[in-house]
């Protein structure tokens, strides 16, 4: 097994990467695992892994939702505020 300082640091590296790095390198992970013939360890290191990329990839994810919900809710707002002006 990984020493926790080194699972951080895989940790860290993994949050570094952008959405579309992520998604690719977790799609390759799934293929590995899927593909089969890793030893038992190396399908955990490869588990471990898919699941921080998983973890980047839904908090870019909900990132990109709210700046949009953000950028909606202040367009209504721009909207309303202009409406009966005339």
């Amino acid at each position: 097994m990984t020493s926790k300082t080194e699972t951080e640091q895989k940790a860290a590296a993994a949050e570094a990467l952008g959405y579309e790095q992520a998604r690719d390198e977790l799609i390759e992970v799934v293929r590995r695992l899927e593909a089969g013939g890793t030893s038992l360890e190396e399908s955990l290191a490869l588990w471990e892994r898919g699941e921080e990329l998983a973890k980047v990839c839904r908090r870019r994810l909900e990132g990109a939702r709210a700046r949009l919900d953000a950028a909606l809710a202040e367009e209504a707002g721009t909207k309303g505020e202009g409406e009966g002006e005339d």
